[in-house]
């Protein structure tokens, strides 16, 4: 039969009150002990006498039987010179699981995707912007050739003969 030493709660709704009792570690929070060795009453100010009292007495005598308390017990029984309390270490206490990894990782890559796509947006919006500044570079060229070039006189003989051919043509 393995013992504890654990809080058992009493009082009403949002107002507790705890017994610091010595049980069978199977039974239910609030339910048998075999006795009780103090109170716990949270809501009182920590100057209070009445908001701790344990018999440290019976405690010790309860842990020499093998009775094992519970962190928040043992914080409790250190504080009174009963025992000691050793702060436990769980570094994996506050990582995310399985799942939310897996979101974080979909997130960064969706982010990273965003940004490859911006870039390439940007990077063909330059490439664009200087094929339309050569375009513009080459009619503007191609303008300037034009009106350079000297104009080609037309034969008068041609434009007679085009004045014949619309006459006819009209009537």
């Amino acid at each position: 039969m393995s013992l504890k030493i654990r809080l058992a709660r009493g009082g009403s709704k949002k107002k507790p009150v705890y017994r610091i009792v010595v049980a069978e570690a199977r039974s239910p929070r609030d339910g048998r002990f075999l006795e009780k060795i103090g109170s716990y009453n949270p809501t009182l100010p920590d100057d209070n006498a009445g908001r701790l009292v344990i018999d440290a007495e019976k405690a010790a005598e309860w842990m020499k039987k093998g009775a094992q308390p519970t962190d928040r017990v043992a914080r409790f029984l250190a504080a009174q010179g009963v025992g000691t309390y050793v702060n436990g270490n769980n570094p994996n206490k506050g990582k995310p699981g399985q799942r939310a990894t897996e979101r974080a990782a979909e997130k960064a890559q969706a982010l990273i995707d965003a940004q490859e796509a911006a870039e390439r947006a940007k990077a063909e919006a330059i490439e664009a912007a200087a094929q339309a500044k050569a375009d513009a570079a080459a009619a503007a060229a191609a303008a300037a050739e034009a009106a350079a070039a000297p104009a080609e006189e037309v034969a008068a003989e041609e434009v007679a003969a085009e004045e014949v051919a619309a006459e006819p043509a009209a009537e």
